[in-house]
């Protein structure tokens, strides 16, 4: 696409909205210097339990959240505060989730609700799970690059399963400071880079996606017109 077009890109795991236009490099250096190190860990806590559970359990619509696992983030790390019977995983993603090379890496504001079915439960959020642990352990971004290359070179991450997907349909979503809020969807996970055969991202193509080369994943975007709690969605922009 042309320097002067918009181009919509999600990454997984903790979504990112990365927009390459004219302003882009002023809006990723403004972030850079916003963030350029972790805040205080007490900021990306939510305090209440119960409000956690909430807003992870709104990424899903209820016949799907309602029975599913629920975790959440404390000092010690996630931990699950709800069983679930159905196989898939809801939690709320904080920053890190992001690649370590993006801007608001350490935005202690982003709240990025997902629930993964049980092939993505055990394949794809063992990731995010992993970078948490090295965040709480204090490593920088080049350690937790390196670290979670060297988990997926070594087979200590285990390889995305076929079918692995998520739904992020909240309302209740902050993605990053220039955005907020992005379309409620449904992300299917793939391995490798499939945007060339997906032809995805091609001028007036409806397929989004975006190839994440630090999880090593592809990320099929599916638009829905409606969030979790069944309310209209605002129209997909150009």
């Amino acid at each position: 696409m042309r320097k002067d077009q918009v181009r919509v890109v999600a990454l997984a795991f903790a979504l990112q909205i990365v927009f390459h236009d004219a302003g882009g490099q002023a809006v990723a250096s403004a972030g850079n210097a916003l963030y350029p190190a972790m805040a205080p860990f007490e900021q990306y806590l939510i305090s209440d339990e119960n409000s956690e559970i909430t807003m992870a359990r709104s990424a899903a619509p209820g016949s799907i959240s309602e029975e599913a696992e629920v975790m959440v983030l404390g000092h010690q790390g996630y931990k699950t505060a709800v069983k679930g019977t159905n196989g898939f995983l809801c939690l709320v993603e904080r920053s890190w989730g992001q690649s370590t090379d993006q801007a608001e890496f350490w935005n202690p504001k982003m709240r990025a609700p997902h629930c993964f079915n049980a092939q993505a439960a055990r394949s794809f959020a063992p990731i995010y799970l992993m970078k948490t642990r090295l965040v709480l352990a204090g490593k920088s971004k080049a350690e937790i690059s390196q670290a979670v290359a060297k988990a997926l070179d070594t087979k200590q991450l285990p390889a995305l399963e076929p079918g692995a997907m998520a739904y992020m349909m909240s309302k209740q979503q902050y993605l990053n400071d220039r955005d907020l809020v992005w379309h409620p969807h449904a992300m299917f996970f793939f391995s490798g880079d499939m945007e060339k055969s997906w032809a995805a991202n091609s001028p007036n193509s409806p397929v989004i996606a975006a190839n994440d080369l630090e999880e090593r994943v592809t990320i099929l975007f599916v638009l829905a017109d409606k969030w979790s709690d069944g309310t209209a969605a605002p129209a997909k922009t150009p």
